[in-house]
């Protein structure tokens, strides 16, 4: 029989969980069952698709920005302002001269305004992301990867500073023309190139306050990991936007037979004997998966998006800008 590709590790995980009172599981998978299928060489595979990512990216920015214009208002926040330091690429008419003649440092005086101008990126490093249903969608991590440098752009040009949050050091994009996205893009790769085993939800403390945050990802990580960001944005305080991207299959589950699921991040193998008896259940817990995001998006004062990669990327990022610029649904 033909196997259908692996599902993603969390997504084989979720599974487990979710039917593991409705489901006797095999000791051992089925020997005539093709093996796993080998994970991509993530870095060397990202590097050639890059390029196509970017201008895909830029393209789709455009025929964003098209009709939508960002407002800058003045208010009390420009009567105050603070020092930080410049970050590499930043124009030099922004140093402050006189502050950073006190040290050997060169500073930047920028004020409160500026300083919520400050829009968050995060684009889920996991490896379950670099899957797909079938060859005709497009990897959850291409679809990430493409929204993250897409508003990355429309960001940018609107003269508004990016941090990209990692699972190191933050890295800060000041807005400077095409050099910056391709700074952002080159942070993106950086972080895509971490060890997934070690990729993990960002931490609250790399978001500057009253920053905003777009987190894009699967969402198929535990929800207590999530309540704890979501719960810790609130804190800073921040608004943050939950992007969830999915794979229709991981909705649907829409295999028959007896089914042999591989994980991408190192789980046991989990092989069902007749996948379409439990496929109601699975759906059932599917659902309740993504109420329960949703729900703790509600409670935390977030907003959450959905994107399926069968789906066109301007529709979500359509969707981010509005929220962005205040004219989106509020929670």
């Amino acid at each position: 029989m033909t196997r259908p590709p692996s599902l993603p590790g969390r997504a084989a995980a979720f599974l487990r969980r979710a039917l593991a009172r409705h489901v006797p599981m095999t000791d051992t998978p089925d020997a005539g069952l093709t093996p796993a299928a080998v994970p991509l060489a993530a870095a060397e595979n990202l590097a050639a698709r890059m390029p196509a990512l970017i201008l895909s990216a830029q393209r789709i920015a455009a025929t964003v920005a098209a009709g939508h214009h960002g407002r800058r208002q003045a208010g009390p926040g420009e009567d105050f302002w603070q020092f930080r330091p410049a970050q590499p690429g930043e124009p030099v008419t922004r140093i402050d001269w006189r502050q950073s003649a006190r040290s050997s440092r060169a500073y930047v005086r920028e004020t409160e305004a500026e300083a919520a101008q400050t829009v968050c990126l995060w684009c889920d490093p996991s490896a379950s992301m670099r899957w797909r249903s079938v060859p005709t969608l497009p990897l959850k991590s291409d679809c990430a990867i493409l929204l993250t440098l897409a508003l990355g752009a429309l960001l940018l040009r609107r003269g508004e500073r990016v941090r990209l949050l990692t699972p190191g050091e933050p890295v800060d994009i000041p807005p400077g023309g095409r050099a910056a996205l391709d700074r952002l893009a080159v942070a993106l790769m950086r972080t895509l190139d971490h060890d997934p085993e070690d990729a993990g939800l960002p931490h609250p403390q790399q978001v500057p306050r009253h920053a905003r945050v777009v987190l894009i990802g699967d969402g198929l990580c535990g929800l207590p990991a999530m309540a704890t960001l979501l719960r810790g944005l609130t804190a800073r305080p921040a608004h943050a936007m939950l992007l969830l991207v999915n794979d229709p299959a991981e909705a649907e589950l829409p295999y028959a037979g007896h089914i042999r699921f591989s994980g991408l991040e190192g789980e046991e193998t989990l092989t069902l004997p007749g996948v379409e008896q439990v496929r109601g259940a699975y759906r059932e817990a599917y659902a309740r998966h993504q109420a329960d995001l949703a729900e703790l998006c509600r409670v935390n004062g977030h907003l959450l998006i959905r994107h399926a990669t069968d789906h066109r990327p301007e529709e979500a990022l359509l969707a981010l800008h509005a929220a962005l610029s205040g004219r989106g649904e509020r929670p």
